[in-house]
């Protein structure tokens, strides 16, 4: 149940967005850039980064929210599962794995993340371009993590999860709040 008496039991980040245009119409912005901008990382593989993260950050709404969103991008059902199961066995090209090992450190354990995380990624193959921007779905993420779980937002079915995962794909993070959208 949501902590706020304004907010109801189906309330999400949209409902806070659209309280505080001033503050969350730039987060779309961002939201918009960071997920699906120019990337060496796909819009999917920022997908999975982000589920991956939440899900190692335990915050259940996003969990629910960016599986879904990983999965309408192409990844394969039931991965960012088995990403938290066991990283190193889970069925994702190696690549991945010192990117994901990297934004879950950093999100669990930030004060030890080291130059020899860092070189893993490096050493993978990703530039820093892509390390920057795991880096920053991992800092989105923890932010939006502490949104919901601070507001008290339970988790959405998984079919609204896969109904919402479907209008992002198609509209992006700006458009899927009208009062956002551009004039």
């Amino acid at each position: 149940m949501a902590f706020f008496k304004s907010l109801s039991d189906t309330s999400g980040p949209a409902d806070v967005f659209t309280k505080y245009p001033d503050i969350y119409g730039p987060w779309a912005d961002t939201g918009q850039a960071l997920m699906n901008g120019p990337s060496p990382l796909t819009p999917g593989e920022r997908e999975m980064i982000a589920a991956y993260v939440v899900g190692v950050a335990k915050c259940d709404y996003a969990y629910v929210a960016h599986s879904a969103a990983a999965y309408a991008w192409g990844i394969e059902d039931g991965l960012i599962d088995k990403l938290l199961a066991d990283l190193d066995s889970a069925p994702v090209e190696d690549k991945f794995k010192p990117l994901l090992r990297y934004a879950g450190k950093l999100t669990a354990t930030p004060n030890e993340v080291t130059q020899a995380d860092a070189d893993a990624v490096f050493d993978a193959g990703w530039d820093e371009k892509a390390m920057h921007d795991a880096i920053a779905v991992a800092a989105r993420m923890n932010f939006m993590c502490r949104l919901v779980q601070g507001h008290g937002f339970i988790p959405m079915s998984p079919e609204k999860a896969r109904e919402n995962a479907e209008k992002r794909v198609a509209k992006g993070y700006r458009n899927l709040y009208p009062e956002f959208v551009k004039k």
